[in-house]
C-alpha cells in the first residue's frame, strides 16, 4: 500500500480500529514509505488494458455515496500518463447521477477486479468532466472505433493514489470469451474423436458384411 493511499483513507477513527483489532503496526509500516504521489506503472497499465468494467463511487450533495458500474470494450479506461486516466462516458439511462455528483465533489474511487486471477486494484482520484468543445481534443484518446456506443462526455481522472487490494474472498468468474478460449481445444478434440469413432464403426460394419 502506498503512503499516499493510506494517508487518504486511514482516518483517526480507522487508526483507532486498527489499534483495537491488532493491525495498526502492519499498516503503519506499510504507510511509512515515500509520500510522493503514486504513479501508474507497467503492471497497472497491463491490468487496466484488460479490464472491460469497473465500479465507480462518488458522493452527492446529500452526503450519500453512489456506486455505478461502468462497462465497455477491454481497455476503455485509458492510461494517458503515469498520473492520468480517462474514459468516454457512454450514453446510458440518462440519470446523470455520477456526473452530477462529480460536478459538486470531484473526488472519485474506482475498483477494478480481475476475477479469474483474483486481483483487485483500487484507485482514488479527482475528476474533470469535459463535454462539447472542451472534449474535442480528448475524444480521439478515449473512443474505440469498433465500439458503437455514443460518447457524451469525457471523464479525465487525475490519480492521487492506488492500492492493490487483498485477493481474499474474490470468487473466480470467467467470461464467455475466456471459457471459449479454454474449451475450444477440448471441443476440437471431441469432434476429432467423434469423426474417428464414426469411421471405425463404418469399418467394423463393413467387415461384418
Amino acid at each position: 500500500m502506498a503512503h499516499n493511499f493510506g494517508s487518504l483513507v486511514f482516518t483517526p477513527t480507522v487508526h483507532a480500529l486498527q489499534e483495537k483489532y491488532g493491525s495498526r503496526r502492519q499498516y503503519a509500516r506499510m504507510a511509512s514509505g515515500s509520500s510522493s504521489p503514486d504513479v501508474i506503472g507497467e503492471g497497472e497499465r497491463e491490468f487496466l488494458a484488460e479490464r472491460d468494467s469497473f465500479y465507480m463511487a462518488s458522493t452527492g450533495s446529500t452526503g450519500w455515496p453512489y456506486v455505478q458500474h461502468r462497462g465497455g470494450p477491454a481497455g476503455f479506461l485509458k492510461v494517458i500518463d503515469g498520473r492520468t486516466l480517462a474514459f468516454g462516458d457512454f450514453r446510458g439511462n440518462r440519470q446523470y447521477v455520477s456526473t452530477g455528483n462529480l460536478m459538486t465533489d470531484d473526488r472519485v474511487a474506482l475498483i477494478l477486479v480481475d476475477y479469474p486471477r483474483q486481483a483487485r486494484l483500487k484507485i482514488l482520484g479527482r475528476v474533470e468532466i469535459l463535454d462539447g468543445e472542451a472534449a474535442k481534443l480528448w475524444l480521439p484518446k478515449v473512443v474505440d472505433p469498433g465500439y458503437k456506443a455514443v460518447v457524451e462526455r469525457v471523464y479525465v481522472i487525475r490519480v492521487e493514489a492506488f492500492d492493490w487490494n487483498c485477493p481474499q474472498h474474490i470468487t473466480p468468474r470467467f467470461t464467455t470469451a475466456q471459457l471459449r478460449e479454454v474449451l475450444e481445444p477440448v471441443e476440437e478434440r471431441v469432434h476429432e474423436l467423434q469423426e474417428e469413432n464414426a469411421r471405425l464403426r463404418a469399418e467394423l460394419a463393413a467387415l461384418q458384411v
